[in-house]
């Protein structure tokens, strides 16, 4: 089953989505700020990316960080961006919406998922049989804990009660080192990481005084890139598992 297997990779710039393709990158999942857990990218973004890789790319739609109890107006930007993503080239789109009490929102997810037909659309959060009976195609989880390894065995008993009806896509914290102990104890056909390293700025000029936004944020002369070299070797290691 080594050709059975699927590695997403999540980017957030060109670079990263053109190395997660030569990688090995079966899909890629694009999005804007990743430090924020990844906001919906720029037609910009989308419209470049898709001129550079060939490989299925689907696009977050989340229009702000934190949680996902999301206001009318917030649902009108979805909208909308899931309108132009459809238009300009997404191959999938990724979202997710909740109740204030932490259900799956199914009103609105039927809403979403219809102006996103006909594209296939992965849940980022975890409710199986609602999400199953709504028709979203795949399901990106940690096992709700801090990353996959950690959440390895409810993702093992998701996968089990899913019995192939929707697609069990384990993502969080997932590296060369720990990829093989979740694939092998989850049975997971499809995996989700960034496979990134840090990248030195070519600024030459650097005023360490100002910053763009928050103290929390990503340091200004240093980026965040997905690696070739990762990406192959998370690429094999999934090969030789599956």
């Amino acid at each position: 089953m080594a050709e059975g297997f699927l590695m997403e990779v999540c980017v957030d710039s060109v670079e990263s989505a053109v190395n997660a393709e030569r990688g090995g990158a079966g899909r890629l999942e694009l999005c804007s700020s990743l430090l924020e857990g990844g906001l919906t990218p720029s037609l910009g973004l989308l419209q470049v990316v898709k001129q550079y890789v060939k490989i299925p790319v689907y696009v977050m739609i989340r229009p702000r960080g934190g949680d996902f109890l999301y206001s009318d107006q917030e649902v009108e930007v979805m909208k909308k961006d899931i309108e132009l993503m459809k238009s300009h080239g997404a191959d999938g789109l990724v979202l997710g919406a909740l109740t204030e009490d932490g259900r799956v929102d199914a009103e609105l997810c039927m809403e979403l998922l219809a102006a996103a037909r006909p594209l296939p659309v992965t849940f980022h959060r975890v409710a199986l049989e609602t999400l199953v009976s709504l028709g979203f195609q795949r399901v990106l989880t940690s096992g709700c804990d801090t990353s996959a390894l950690e959440g390895l065995p409810l993702i093992k008993r998701l996968i089990d009660q899913a019995k192939g009806r929707i697609a069990i896509m384990p993502g969080g914290g997932i590296t060369e080192r720990n990829l093989q102990r979740i694939l092998e104890g989850s049975g997971a056909q499809e995996f989700h990481c960034s496979a990134r390293s840090s990248k030195d700025s070519a600024m030459k000029f650097r005023n360490t005084c100002v910053t763009m936004g928050a103290s929390f944020s990503a340091p200004e002369y240093g980026l965040k890139v997905a690696d070739v070299s990762k990406v192959r070797t998370l690429n094999a290691i999934a090969r030789n598992t599956l």
